[in-house]
């Protein structure tokens, strides 16, 4: 089958034809959306979002708008798949852009009716300020927030090839990565040299039809070097990689906007006893994890057994996180491995597999795997090696 590199426009509408009908059955007669992602995953308008406010509007008569500003025209004319685009001059302006939205709302029928909304307004840390849309017209609101990340839980099949996708130039990244690491280097010019690589190699092989709608393909260590790859959420230090050192990496790629997780522990020259002890721990935390995933489950019975198994092995004190998280359009998006998420594990779901050991003063050690849920179980769409031979950087 050949690649198609995008999401084409008979499946953007039938998500907004997911929705209409999902609004309907809750007797709610249109909907506001503000969220980035979801306005992109239901309109094909990627955007950089700034104090300029941007919504997706589904009318009363089931037809899809637009509310951007004025530079966004063209742009959005280009590749949207909506029906109807409007806009207004600039923010803040000598009108504001929530009067403007105003006059259309009403316009389009919403005044008095139900309507789902997934924030009370537009919101930035860019700058903006405005009224909220209760201050603006008279409706009966109710809040439809995560609707639309629902849809996203469960991936069509293009989906998943374009997360694949991301996969095999993830691995390439790494590849390169492990490849430059050597002790006395620095953590940015080793990382910034296999990225650079990784994504020339990326968009040639891919051409003129690729969009990244994110970064091409990239791999770091975030910091995680040594003592302070003990710390899960370190950012980059501009460390000295030092013979000994544990790192804990990071590769990815984005592909029309989907995403993959790609994380090894790996050693430089040398792997202490130690070291070692809590590689094999994490390695087999993460095996007990894939071992469970099946449909028909709660995403919750996956992290209990994972917690099981920490916790039989005596290092509760180290393992601060949950077992993973589902991936798509965000890095990081629900449902969750998680002792407290429900959610029912169904075909098509797309998880990274990543608990973690962090021991403090000597290193922290995770294995990161996107993963998809299959009928019969799961299926590892990231390949990268996993054995601590294969980590160890010489």
């Amino acid at each position: 089958m050949e690649l198609r590199l995008n999401i084409s426009k008979e499946e953007i509408l039938e998500r907004q034809s997911r929705l209409v009908k999902e609004l309907q059955n809750n007797g709610l007669d249109g909907a506001i959306l503000f969220n980035q992602t979801d306005i992109f995953y239901l309109s094909d308008f990627n955007f950089i979002s700034t104090e300029r406010p941007i919504c997706l509007f589904i009318d009363p008569l089931g037809k899809t708008n637009l509310f951007i500003p004025a530079l966004e025209i063209d742009y959005a004319g280009e590749i949207a798949y909506v029906d109807e685009i409007y806009s207004y001059p600039e923010y803040p302006g000598i009108l504001h852009p929530m009067e403007y939205l105003k006059g259309i709302l009403t316009e389009t029928g919403f005044v008095n009716k139900n309507v789902g909304i997934d924030g009370d307004g537009y919101s930035s840390p860019y700058g903006y300020v405005g009224p909220k849309l209760s201050e603006i017209i008279d409706a009966n609101f109710k809040s439809i927030q995560g609707w639309v990340e629902k849809m996203r839980y469960v991936k069509s099949q293009n989906e998943i090839e374009l997360i694949k996708e991301s996969c095999r130039w993830g691995n390439l990244a790494h590849k390169l990565l492990q490849k430059n690491v050597k002790a006395g280097l620095n953590e940015l010019e080793v990382s910034s040299s296999a990225s650079h690589e990784a994504s020339l190699a990326m968009i040639n092989a891919l051409g003129r039809e690729y969009r990244p709608y994110g970064q091409p393909a990239h791999a770091s260590f975030r910091g995680q070097i040594g003592e302070l790859s003990a710390f899960p959420h370190v950012v980059t230090q501009n460390a000295t990689i030092k013979k000994g050192d544990n790192l804990v990496t990071w590769a990815a790629a984005d592909v029309w906007g989907y995403q993959s997780e790609l994380e090894r522990t790996m050693f430089v020259e040398d792997v202490s006893s130690e070291q070692e002890k809590y590689f094999k721990l994490m390695c087999e935390a993460q095996e007990t994890a894939f071992k469970n995933i099946k449909p028909g489950i709660p995403a919750s019975a996956v992290d209990k057994e994972v917690q099981r198994f920490i916790d039989e092995n005596g290092i509760r004190q180290y393992c601060p996180h949950h077992t993973g998280h589902a991936i798509g359009l965000l890095m990081h998006e629900a449902p969750f491995f998680d002792l407290g998420d429900h959610t029912i594990l169904e075909p098509g779901m797309v998880f990274t597999v990543e608990p973690g050991v962090f021991v403090k003063g000597l290193g922290g050690f995770r294995h990161s795997d996107t993963v998809l849920v299959t009928e019969e179980g799961v299926e590892l769409l990231t390949y990268y090696p996993r054995d601590l031979e294969s980590l160890i950087c010489y």
